[in-house]
């Protein structure tokens, strides 16, 4: 088990009413919900620097990307060539 900090946070009632509506760990849900959030902000970060350095991602780059991810039929396609 990792190490936890308490600390405080203030969300609207709302929030708070949609979130105990969604799980009985909030705190849980909470800490998955950031986790997501520094990984994007992270891969955001490398994409950018990476095309800086490397210039622009080209739309073939792109769509190859895109097939990987969200696991088009064009990514079978893709794969057997590599």
């Amino acid at each position: 088990m990792s190490a936890t900090t308490r600390i405080t946070v203030t969300l609207p009632t709302e929030q708070v009413a949609e979130l105990r509506k969604l799980t009985d760990n909030v705190s849980g849900y909470v800490a998955e919900a950031v986790a997501r959030q520094i990984r994007h902000q992270l891969l955001g970060d490398d994409l950018r620097r990476h095309q800086e350095e490397q210039g622009a991602f080209t739309d073939e780059e792109l769509t190859e990307a895109r097939a990987k991810i969200f696991g088009t039929a064009d990514s079978a396609d893709h794969s057997d060539a590599a």
